[in-house]
């Protein structure tokens, strides 16, 4: 038994690795990976494990860790960042999916209530891994469609442990509305149990625990906590996975949560794979062929019925095509926790043999298919939105485009009104500069337009926007938008339009630099490195290397288009003296070049502390350090004068020492 059970685990991460490894390279998920693999390995594959039943049990466990997972990672604070996105948007993406399927259940297939509203549950719910994973490999994630699919992600994941209590009233065990009463009432119960044990036992515990800083100790209480819980509600009828999420909610509460996921996330990652490739192992081939017509109707039907309700819903509030279509396509997939739900309804006899093998062949086809939606639905809705009735759509916006009349020249285009456009507008405006902003957000517009901002609302990769923003006449234009394709179109359409004007963009990655410079960019700032840059010169500064020298770096860096920190090829500099902290008083130092018009000065010509406010404490000539030099010392090529004052002081003197008589 034991040989057979091994043989198994092995065969399973042998495939599944290789898969995995394949489509890694075609930048598709690894769920998908291991749905792939369960395929193959499954007994209608290639049937090298014969019995799924010999991973079921790993599978469950795989279940209950994924659903205690998300308990600890359960965020308030972040659900209400998003609270548009999670219970507006959510919400109603939830409950209309629900009716719609349940409807069209009822009509076209004469399926009973109880199944089809059953089907209406495992239809609402999307992949939050897959499109996670994809968004954040194409940073998006805070672009406009980024935010509302996370934030409707957010309430679907916030639903399955409901859905799975409703699944319990609609299947022929627990069919009765009293039976659903005591559920929920029991639901309660543990709810309260669970309450305070988390605000009395549980911080105790894990006190202690942590106190003997005995790491296998607390990986042992963290699973003994999250089994036990699933175990206690399991016993009073209530399902393992809700017991396992109640107790990921108790350990989110307590100051060791972050701990408890980054000890917890190997075991979960390896267990819930294999629950993914046991869902693959159910997945029958033959009857995918023998009913190909049927599962491909079922496929057209849940993207093309759940990507309409998003977009609908969407284009409601926010009356932006693009984003509608975008945010509904990214989400038009089955989800993981589908199948959790799926997995519950075949166990109460809530689906028969054929329905549950139809819904797995559709799931895992629809989720083989996101990478590919994803990577191509903006080419396509692009070209969708310019053609009709789309093209009729658009005019019907709140906020017309047609409202934007820009008569200003020489001024700056800021595209995108985030954080980095909301800091540039500001600094503009101080210093007197015109500009205009263009945002897809018409809440955004509207808040900011009463506020006094020239700001419209617009599609930037529309060439007629760009001329109502006066890009013929416009001096700058800048890109902070986090949305790769529109930012390369954009750049793109504008220099056709304009040859002569300037344009910045911001990206996240560093691929992306020497692309957007063909396009037409003349200057490109990616995020990724100018953290980079600024991490580094503050670690530079805090050990006494020359101001002056630390910005030539940094320039140079950006000279070059980054290609320094590509290549991990730093220059070296000189050493540097160790700093010393002053109370109330910084410290900073400048290196003198070969050019500077300081050199042959003696320290009383140059008057330094009543020209540049500051105090010269010494000076660094080759290894030799010094200390309150006399006024009388004359200044060489190579020499770092170290000084100190407060932080305007500082910036004083660096003008100071740089200016030339």
């Amino acid at each position: 038994m034991i040989y057979e059970f091994l043989q198994a685990i092995l065969i399973i991460f042998g495939i599944s690795g290789l898969i995995i490894y394949v489509l890694g390279k075609f930048k598709i998920p690894a769920i998908v990976g291991f749905l792939i693999a369960g395929t193959i390995i499954g007994p209608h594959g290639m049937a090298l494990i014969k019995e799924p039943q010999q991973v079921e049990l790993i599978a469950e466990i795989g279940v209950i860790l994924l659903m205690f997972t998300i308990g600890v990672e359960f965020s308030i604070p972040r659900l209400f960042s998003l609270k548009k996105e999670v219970f507006l948007y959510g919400s109603l993406q939830v409950l209309l999916t629900i009716i719609v399927i349940s409807l069209i259940s009822q009509i076209a297939l004469n399926t009973a209530l109880n199944l089809s509203i059953f089907y209406g549950f495992i239809v609402a719910l999307s992949s939050t891994a897959i499109v996670m994973k994809l968004l954040s490999d194409r940073g998006e994630l805070n672009s406009p469609h980024g935010k509302i699919s996370l934030g409707i992600l957010l309430f679907q994941d916030l639903c399955v442990v409901p859905l799975m209590l409703f699944t319990q009233m609609l299947s022929a065990e627990g069919g009765s509305f009293y039976m659903f009463l005591w559920v929920i009432l029991k639901a309660f119960i543990i709810l309260a149990v669970i309450f305070l044990f988390s605000r009395i036992a549980v911080p105790f515990i894990l006190h202690e625990v942590v106190k003997t800083r005995i790491r296998e100790l607390f990986i042992i209480v963290i699973i003994s906590i999250c089994l036990g819980t699933a175990f206690f509600t399991s016993k009073l009828g209530v399902s393992l996975a809700l017991g396992a999420f109640l107790a990921g909610v108790v350990i989110s509460e307590s100051e060791y949560s972050a701990q408890a996921v980054s000890d917890i996330l190997p075991f979960k990652e390896t267990f819930s794979g294999i629950f993914f490739i046991s869902v693959g192992m159910l997945l029958n081939i033959n009857y995918i062929t023998n009913n190909i017509a049927n599962v491909e109707f079922l496929v057209g039907g849940i993207l093309f019925s759940k990507a309409l309700i998003i977009a609908l819903i969407i284009y409601f509030f926010l009356n932006s095509l693009k984003i509608c279509l975008t945010s509904a396509l990214t989400l038009s997939q089955i989800g993981e926790f589908s199948f959790i739900l799926a997995f519950t309804g075949k166990t109460m006899g809530l689906l028969n043999e054929n329905d549950y093998q139809s819904f797995i062949a559709a799931s895992v086809i629809t989720m083989l298919l996101t990478p590919l939606i994803i990577r191509y639905s903006p080419s396509v809705i692009s070209y969708l939105i310019h053609k009709e009735p789309f093209k009729t759509l658009e005019k019907t916006r709140k906020i017309k485009e047609t409202e934007i009349v820009v008569k200003k020249s020489n001024h700056v285009i800021i595209i995108g009104f985030g954080l980095n456009g909301r800091n540039l507008a500001r600094v503009l405006k101080e210093s007197n500069i015109p500009y205009v902003i263009l945002e897809l957000n018409p809440d955004t517009v509207r808040k900011m337009k009463k506020k006094g901002e020239p700001i419209y609302y617009g599609d930037g990769t529309t060439p007629e926007i760009l001329h109502k923003l006066g890009i013929h006449r416009a001096k700058i234009l800048v890109i902070a938008i986090s949305d790769p394709l529109a930012t390369r179109k954009i750049v793109q359409i504008a220099k056709t339009l304009n040859q002569k004007i300037h344009i910045i963009v911001r990206t996240r990655f560093i691929t992306e630099i020497e692309e957007l410079k063909k396009l037409g960019a003349d200057e490109v700032i990616p995020e990724e490195f100018e953290t980079s840059l600024e991490i580094f010169a503050r670690v530079l500064h805090r050990f006494g290397v020359p101001r002056n020298q630390i910005l030539q770096m940094i320039e140079k860096i950006r000279a070059e288009g980054y290609e320094i920190l590509r290549l991990n090829d730093i220059p070296k500099t000189r050493a540097a003296i160790e700093c010393v902290i002053f109370e109330g008083l910084d410290m900073d130092s400048f290196l003198i070049e070969k050019d500077s018009w300081l050199v042959g000065h003696s320290l009383k010509s140059l008057n330094i502390r009543h020209r540049a406010k500051v105090t010269v404490i010494a000076i660094q000539r080759g290894e030799e350090t010094i200390l309150n030099p006399s006024a009388d010392f004359i200044l060489k090529e190579g020499d770092i004068i170290i000084y100190i004052g407060n932080k305007k002081q500082l910036v004083d003197a660096l003008n100071f020492f740089q200016k030339r008589d």
